[in-house]
């Protein structure tokens, strides 16, 4: 007697499910270490475990759990290139944090978990050539949202750091004209500012405070970003410290070059328009146009032929 697909989903879905809270359960034990270090109070006295716990929330007792045991269960199976990648992709979104990393590992498991069974179905329908195909894509295309939504993301950010550099630029120049040292410019500047690139001139100026040297905070300022122009930059600060050149002068002439970049790309995206403009004129307006004005004439023609 054969069942129905609707059936066997089901099965498979509860089945799946009942893993995922064995394990949830299970990974929660490991980290019960954890959770007595964090009991202890700075007297000394030791909290009731179970009271703390019932004072945090059902995300802190439920989800989060969950989603690290997850993580660690996508982290044996994804590559170690592709999680660099992915920990780059989070930088460039203005995501650091290593449960952000955990939760996009736990999404990606469980969107493949739901792609499968998607495809799964596709499968049972009617093995054809389409479903085969649809089935495959179901799978990569759930799988991968996650790295397409980040690469969005980031494309944004890096977009919104290069169209705020030249006006960055232009304040460190004056603020340094006026006589304030480098990094108090960059320091004021970066928590005068607001967006992505303050947020990183923050993050710059906090490496500096704990120890690192100049070209080591911008060094990594260049890695966590992929502009080119603040790439350049770096570079220029860099060479300026090591041969000694006037850093106003050096940011005078940065902010000049920013500011001709960009009315380039403002002029480059002017001459693109009428390009992207012509499809859809061409496929969209033009034959709407055509319809309503040939319409009628058709129609009258017809008429007195017919």
């Amino acid at each position: 007697m054969n069942m129905p697909i609707e059936v066997i989903l089901a099965a498979a879905s509860v089945s799946v499910a009942m893993v995922l809270i064995v394990t949830t359960i299970v990974g929660s034990r490991g980290t019960s270490h954890g959770t007595v270090r964090q009991n202890l109070t700075p007297a000394g006295q030791i909290v009731d475990e179970r009271e703390l716990l019932l004072q945090q929330g059902a995300f802190e007792r439920a989800v989060r759990p969950a989603i690290r045991t997850m993580a660690r269960r996508a982290l044996r199976f994804t590559p170690a290139g592709w999680l660099d990648k992915l920990t780059h992709r989070l930088a460039m979104a203005g995501s650091r944090r290593r449960s952000n990393l955990e939760r996009v590992l736990a999404l990606k498991l469980v969107l493949g978990i739901v792609g499968l069974l998607a495809a799964l179905y596709l499968v049972a329908s009617g093995l054809t050539t389409f479903t085969l195909i649809a089935s495959i894509l179901a799978v990569v295309g759930a799988f991968m949202l996650p790295d397409i939504v980040l690469s969005s993301r980031a494309r944004t950010r890096q977009q919104l750091i290069q169209a705020a550099l030249p006006d960055t630029l232009d304040q460190m120049t004056i603020s340094v004209e006026a006589g304030l040292g480098f990094d108090a410019t960059l320091r004021r500047v970066s928590e005068a500012g607001e967006g992505p690139l303050a947020v990183e001139l923050r993050h710059t100026v906090g490496e500096i405070n704990l120890g690192a040297t100049r070209p080591e905070a911008f060094r990594s300022l260049v890695q966590r970003t992929d502009v080119a122009e603040l790439r350049q930059f770096a570079f220029a600060v860099q060479h300026a410290d090591e041969y000694g050149l006037p850093i106003a002068q050096v940011l005078r002439v940065q902010a000049k070059d920013l500011r001709v970049r960009r009315r380039q790309r403002a002029e480059e995206r002017a001459l693109k328009i009428p390009v992207k403009i012509l499809f859809p004129l061409i496929f969209c307006i033009f034959p709407t146009l055509f319809i309503l004005l040939l319409a009628p004439a058709v129609i009258r023609i017809s008429r007195t032929l017919f």
